[in-house]
């Protein structure tokens, strides 16, 4: 890519000197050698000058066995400018807790990535999608501080 047209400022944030273009896309590489996408470099929450990817917290979640779709996003935090918030869809006729499943997160992710505050929600259309049922999550992000009861810094 030669770079946006018209847009050299743009252009400079993206594509390095050598040509390369930096999607922001992350990925890791398989067992069997195939390219996984995991996620994007703006989809990560900063916790007290620690990055989080957002991805990390949301496939913890969604290894517990009553856990059907999780979104995580970032909300603001005095001390640490940002803390992880999760919104989790259960599985039908499955009951856990708030307390448990941040506990199951606890006692897989480093302190500063397991959620801080997590609520269950029936899905996520009235939060905001995109026409590709994708969940939008500046959206998501402004109904948690609202959810939460919690102040824009």
């Amino acid at each position: 890519m030669t770079g946006y047209f018209g847009q050299p400022d743009e252009t400079a944030k993206v594509v390095d000197k050598d040509g390369w273009l930096h999607t922001g896309d992350l990925g890791v590489m398989t067992e069997d050698g195939r390219l996984a996408f995991v996620g994007r470099t703006k989809d990560i929450i900063k916790v007290g000058g620690e990055n989080v990817a957002m991805a990390d917290v949301e496939n913890i979640l969604h290894g517990h066995p009553a856990v059907k779709l999780a979104q995580v996003v970032g909300v603001p935090d005095a001390r640490l400018t940002e803390v992880v918030a999760a919104f989790v869809v259960l599985l039908p006729g499955v009951a856990v807790s708030e307390v448990e499943l941040i506990a199951w997160c606890a006692e897989r992710l480093a302190g500063f990535k397991v959620p801080r505050y997590l609520a269950f929600v029936s899905g996520f259309e009235d939060i905001g999608m995109t026409a590709s049922s994708k969940i939008i999550k500046r959206r998501l992000a402004e109904h948690a501080v609202l959810h939460f009861g919690l102040s824009a810094l």
